[in-house]
C-alpha cells in the first residue's frame, strides 16, 4: 500500500456552484503546465500517492468537487464541469494539463471546452463506454476489475464513499451513466492523452483509441495495471503526462 504523501497544501474555494477542496503537491516550474486532476466516482484520497508521481516535474493539483466539502454537489456533469471552468478562472495557473480519473475524465472534459489555458486534456481510465452504460453492466465491470486492483485500495476509498452516502452515489452513477464524454471531446481544439492499464476491465482499448481520436492529435498510452493502475506505479502515469506537457510548454 502507498504512503500518504508530506507536503500536501489544501485549500477551498467557494464558487457559485459549491464548495470545492484543492490538495496540491510540488512546485511549479518556468513553461510548465500545472497538472489538475478531477477526483473520481465520490473518491479522491486513493489519487494523493500518484498526484505525488507528477512532483519531480511540476505542481499537481486533485480538485474534490462540490458536495464534499460544504454546499452544493448534486449536478449534472455539465455542471461539475462549470464548477472546476470556474475554479479554474479564479486560480489563474497559466497554462495546464487538465484531466480526470474515472468519472472525473467526463467532468474535465466537459470543463476543457472552450478553454485557451488547457493545453492538454488527459483522460486516465476513461467511463463510461457505450457497452456498459447501465447500472448492471457497469456494476459487472467494477466487480471484475477489483479482482485485479491491489490489496489496500478498496480501504483507501470506503471511508470516501461512506461519507458520499447512498443518494449521492445513486445520483453520480445516474448522471455519469446519461454523459456522453464523447461530445465534449469532438468539440476541443486540443489533444486529448488517453491512458489505461492494459487489465482495465471497465473500458476497452479500441473505445479508448476512438476517444483520443476525437482530438486533434490525441494520442492512446496502455500502461501495466487495472482500473487503477497508479496505485502501484506512480510513475507509469508521470511520464506519459510529462511528454504530453512538454510537447506544449509555453
Amino acid at each position: 500500500m502507498p504512503d500518504y504523501p508530506s507536503g500536501v497544501v489544501t485549500t477551498v474555494h467557494d464558487g457559485p456552484w459549491g464548495r470545492l477542496r484543492c490538495r496540491s503537491l510540488g512546485a511549479p516550474r518556468p513553461g510548465t503546465p500545472h497538472v489538475v486532476l478531477v477526483q473520481g466516482l465520490s473518491v479522491a484520497d486513493y489519487l494523493l500517492p500518484g498526484l505525488a508521481g507528477f512532483t519531480s516535474w511540476t505542481r499537481a493539483h486533485l480538485l474534490e468537487l462540490p458536495g464534499y466539502e460544504g454546499r452544493g454537489g448534486r449536478l449534472p456533469v455539465p455542471g461539475f464541469g462549470r464548477a472546476v471552468a470556474e475554479w479554474l478562472d479564479a486560480q489563474q495557473l497559466g497554462t495546464v494539463v487538465l484531466g480526470g480519473h474515472s468519472s472525473g475524465t467526463q467532468v474535465a472534459a466537459a470543463a476543457a471546452v472552450g478553454r485557451t489555458d488547457v493545453a492538454y486534456a488527459l483522460l486516465v481510465s476513461p467511463i463510461v463506454e457505450p457497452g456498459a452504460r447501465s447500472v448492471l453492466r457497469l456494476g459487472a465491470r467494477w466487480l471484475r476489475d477489483g479482482r485485479q486492483e491491489t490489496s489496500g485500495l478498496l480501504s483507501w476509498q470506503a471511508p470516501e464513499w461512506w461519507r458520499a452516502g447512498p443518494r449521492r452515489l445513486a445520483h453520480l452513477i445516474r448522471v455519469h451513466l446519461r454523459y456522453r464524454i464523447e461530445n465534449p471531446l469532438a468539440r476541443l481544439d486540443v489533444p486529448a492523452l488517453v491512458l489505461r492499464g492494459s487489465d482495465d476491465r471497465l473500458c476497452s482499448p479500441g473505445w479508448c483509441r476512438r476517444l483520443a481520436a476525437l482530438t486533434p492529435g490525441g494520442e492512446y498510452v496502455e500502461v501495466p495495471g487495472a482500473h487503477s493502475f497508479f496505485w502501484d506505479d506512480p510513475d507509469a502515469w508521470s511520464e506519459p503526462v510529462r511528454r504530453a506537457a512538454l510537447s506544449v510548454r509555453k
